[in-house]
């Protein structure tokens, strides 16, 4: 698994570099199939664009974006919504319920005689 920093318009320090890829590679805790992670930062003058794409084996791409006046506190937003994100993704897979869905359970519920 891979993470790939870039940065438009602007640059950030080798130690703010090591931070954001030990951070997005805690990921994949959430989920195992991701094969790539690409962190974008854009610089707007003072406004700070992070941009999340994360790439899983077999299944679509995953993307998180947020803005700030700060590199770490943008990017952990980003980061945030990215795990809401493949989270909520890994729990629609492992539902496999049994019964039948809320709609037809309300259908087929046996109607209360009127009082």
């Amino acid at each position: 698994m891979q993470v790939e920093i870039s940065c438009r318009h602007g640059s950030i320090r080798p130690d703010t570099q090591e931070y954001i890829s030990r951070k997005a590679e805690k990921l994949l805790t959430y989920f195992e199939r991701v094969t790539a992670i690409n962190v974008t930062l854009d610089f707007d003058g003072d406004r700070i664009r992070s941009e999340i794409l994360v790439d899983a084996e077999h299944k679509h791409n995953f993307i998180a974006h947020a803005e700030g006046t700060e590199v770490s506190g943008t990017f952990e937003q980003s980061l945030h919504k990215m795990e809401q994100q493949i989270r909520k993704y890994k729990e629609k897979l492992q539902d496999h319920r049994r019964d039948l869905p809320m709609s037809e359970v309300a259908q087929s519920a046996p109607e209360e005689p009127p009082a």
